[in-house]
């Protein structure tokens, strides 16, 4: 028997397992199935292949993802030193600086960058094919926190939302979390997705980390989630979806075919859906990660997904070494992975009397 698989392991698996399923799908990201088939071959891409200059370099889903983390640290932190604290409004603020990161300037002038430690990491500093729908919407963002006003339900939503799952783990409160981690996510999506369904389907994801990390089976947390998504009148299109995935998983359809019928990935729902689909029917991480990456539409955001899931479901030990070893800001993802983690015994705060811990952790994630 293998041993078993603590939480600080799932949470290592998740967010590194999404950056190598992230890796793994970019070089193929706008490729026709038929076309990847093709070029690697009748298994299509199983191992890194060139993209942005280099093999297992990230896209901006992981860049995303990993500001999307810094912020929920950095809201924990405010929180800590100045007793109040609007998540979406540092979220955001986070997100700004990634923008920075690409290259283009925010409507807010005021964005601090200050000495948080992910920005200054220069393999951050490059375009890796960002959505227009959150660029444009962070560019035309006028205070922090504004939700976004445009009506998309694109993928870019979804794809960055497993840090919030992992935050909002908690070994006593495991459904109730899922509920604020479900809520948290469609808050967080909403400052660049306006449409509900980039929102709900974003919040779905959330939850479903948040269970997997507390060792709930992966066919329990899809029956949590779908329960939550029922309370919300705009649920129809992320509620079929899901729905649509499950019973794709237990029919006799090939993978290829079934992955067809749940469309692309280029809709939050979509990817969403065929994330869901890969983790159900596959045996292992591999196999999973494959399937998510080798058809028609957005691969890198469905194999980023299908990892955020599937590393929670199985801890980091099941990420192939050939994949993990290679992966791009592999030492960062591990780092913010554990600081995601261990944040719970931070006693930093006004009320602290360990000034060292206070003044690291600030230095880290200043609570802006």
């Amino acid at each position: 028997m293998p041993p078993p698989v603590t939480t600080k392991e799932r949470f290592w698996g998740c967010l590194l397992g999404g950056a190598v399923g992230d890796a793994l799908g970019a070089p193929v990201e706008f490729m026709r199935r038929s076309d990847i088939l093709n070029t690697f071959g009748s298994d299509g891409i199983t191992e890194y292949a060139p993209a942005y200059g280099g093999l297992g370099t990230i896209t901006d889903d992981t860049q995303m993802t990993l500001f999307t983390a810094e912020g929920l640290l950095r809201a924990y932190v405010r929180g800590c030193f100045r007793g109040i604290c609007s998540v979406p409004s540092v979220v955001s603020h986070a997100y700004l600086r990634w923008l920075l990161t690409q290259g283009e300037c925010p409507a807010i002038k005021d964005v601090e960058v200050g000495d948080g430690w992910l920005f200054q990491q220069p393999a951050l500093h490059h375009r890796r094919g960002p959505g227009n729908t959150c660029l444009s919407a962070l560019k035309a963002m006028k205070s922090f926190g504004d939700p976004a006003t445009n009506n998309s339900k694109g993928c870019g939503g979804v794809m960055r939302m497993a840090p919030v799952g992992l935050m909002k783990w908690c070994k006593e409160k495991v459904w109730e979390n899922a509920d604020n981690a479900f809520l948290l996510g469609t808050k967080l999506a909403a400052l660049t997705h306006g449409h509900p369904t980039g929102a709900l389907a974003a919040g779905a994801l959330a939850a479903l980390v948040q269970a997997l990390v507390s060792e709930i089976t992966l066919q329990d947390a899809l029956a949590e989630v779908k329960e939550l998504c029922q309370k919300k009148d705009t649920n129809r299109e992320t509620l079929r979806a899901i729905e649509k995935a499950e019973t794709l998983a237990a029919s006799s359809l090939s993978p290829h075919e079934a992955i067809a019928q749940l469309g692309e990935g280029w809709v939050a729902e979509e990817a969403l859906a065929i994330s869901i689909y890969c983790a159900l029917v596959s045996r292992d991480f591999a196999e999973g990660i494959i399937l998510a990456v080798n058809h028609d539409g957005d691969s890198d955001s469905t194999g980023a997904i299908t990892g955020n899931l599937l590393g929670a479901l199985y801890g980091v030990a099941a990420i192939p070494s050939a994949w993990l070893e290679p992966l791009e800001l592999r030492e960062v993802i591990t780092e913010i992975a554990e600081d995601l983690y261990e944040w719970r015994d931070w006693e930093i705060g006004a009320y602290s009397e360990n000034e060292e811990l206070n003044d690291r952790i600030r230095k880290k994630y200043p609570g802006w």
